[in-house]
């Protein structure tokens, strides 16, 4: 069995803006580095054997606060991204909703689906298991990917991820379930 932790990235000022950021790549805020900084002290105890993340700054960078006090390497995995959201991307949730009021039940126009974006990440994940059997594996990556997961586990109620909070999944011949 294989333990993920998996993390959402630190804050940007897209997050406070209500900014849809999917691909866009964003750095990490003060107050994302500080998230990141007490995402490695709160794991700092914890066993880690690989840290992975998604390739985008921010969470490369959160990644990065968890595995340079460890002298562990930060593997960038593209399909831990954030869902691919087309032309809506830098737009206020706001302005979302004014241009493209199918917002709320869809389709969203040019963007990835869900199954897609659950596909690509599940993939990733078991890919990673496989590499690290019976190891404890950090894995940063974002709300949409990291909802994904908990969804097909079946964990109800995660609408939202809070910034650099931490759940555990366990893998075991390809099989996902919640720790936590």
């Amino acid at each position: 069995m294989t333990t993920l932790l998996l993390a959402r990235h630190g804050e940007t000022d897209w997050n406070l803006e209500r900014r849809v950021q999917g691909h866009s790549d964003r750095a990490l805020n003060e107050t994302g580095v500080a998230q990141a900084q007490a995402l490695a002290a709160e794991l700092a105890e914890e066993q880690l054997d690989a840290v992975y993340a998604s390739d985008l700054a921010r969470a490369l960078d959160t990644a990065r606060a968890v595995a340079e006090p460890r002298g562990l390497e930060v593997v960038p995995v593209p399909e831990l991204r954030e869902r691919d959201f087309g032309t809506w991307e830098g737009l206020r949730d706001d302005e979302v909703l004014a241009r493209f009021p199918q917002a709320h039940t869809g389709p969203w126009g040019d963007a990835e689906t869900h199954e897609e974006l659950a596909e690509r990440t599940l993939s990733a994940l078991r890919r990673i298991a496989e590499r690290h059997r019976d190891g404890r594996v950090l894995v940063v990556s974002h709300g949409g990917p990291l909802r994904a997961v908990l969804r097909h586990c079946g964990v109800a109620g995660i609408d939202r991820i809070d910034n650099c909070h931490v759940t555990r999944i366990a893998i075991e011949g390809g099989n996902l379930r919640p720790m936590d």
